[in-house]
């Protein structure tokens, strides 16, 4: 678990140095680095979702997740939690409440999604939880404070809640990993990955100013995507001998 305190903490420093720097910066440089973030996330989550071995998988990932968040309500609940913690700890002057949620529950929500979308998460989770190996987790680590910084210029403290969800996320492949990585397999690992890379480019639509999605939503797709993945191969099995 020490790979996940310390992807942990480097988001928390990350994004205290984002809350600096944001308030320095006059509203006109905010937008812009909404703009670069959201082209850069973008990017990254067409490249993540073009990972997918089947595209009828991620489709169906992403749909049938986003009906068991839809019906779960998860976007909503992660809003109240973020708006929560923000009524817990010192509100900000200029939290711009509406039907999605403070600035600051948005940040934690998009943040949140960032940091545990990748197959990075997974795959570095896996290795540290089942040979000790921290070398993806700390790359990770690296490049998730760097992005904590960006994201808590614009989004704000939010940002710095993103930090649990990390501890919660990456260490229950840590712990569970052994079980997990036999179960998932390595196209499934892929797929997961590759739903990641849709919910990333939902919220890059966001930063842009396209369209908000409910990303949180989405979120079950993630765990959909190594059981359609799995179902699939023992499908392709199977068939020939059922012909």
């Amino acid at each position: 678990m020490i790979a996940t305190y310390i992807n942990s903490i480097a988001v928390v420093v990350g994004a205290l140095i984002g809350l600096f720097v944001g308030s320095k910066l006059k509203d006109e440089f905010k937008e812009l680095i909404f703009i670069s973030s959201g082209i850069v996330t973008l990017i990254i989550g067409i490249s993540m979702a073009l990972q997918t071995q089947s595209f009828l998988v991620l489709l169906f990932s992403i749909i049938i997740g986003g009906i068991i968040g839809h019906l779960v309500g998860i976007e909503e609940a992660i809003l109240r939690l973020g708006n929560w913690m923000e009524k817990k700890s010192s509100s900000s002057k200029d939290e711009q409440e509406g039907k999605n949620g403070s600035l600051f529950a948005r940040g934690f929500l998009s943040a949140s999604v960032l940091f545990c979308s990748g197959a990075m998460t997974v795959l570095g989770s896996i290795a540290a939880g089942t040979q000790q190996d921290y070398t993806l987790l700390l790359i990770k680590s690296v490049m998730d404070g760097s992005m904590a910084i960006v994201f808590a210029a614009v989004y704000g403290a939010g940002v710095i809640g993103s930090a649990v969800f990390v501890l919660l996320y990456q260490g229950f492949f840590t712990l569970a990993g052994g079980f997990l990585a036999p179960l998932m397999g390595e196209a499934g690992i892929v797929e997961l990955s590759a739903s990641g890379g849709i919910l990333l480019v939902m919220i890059a639509f966001g930063l842009l100013s396209i369209r908000q999605f409910k990303t949180g939503n989405f979120i079950p797709a993630l765990f959909v995507a190594p059981i359609l993945s799995r179902l699939g191969a023992f499908l392709v099995e199977v068939l020939p001998f059922l012909q």
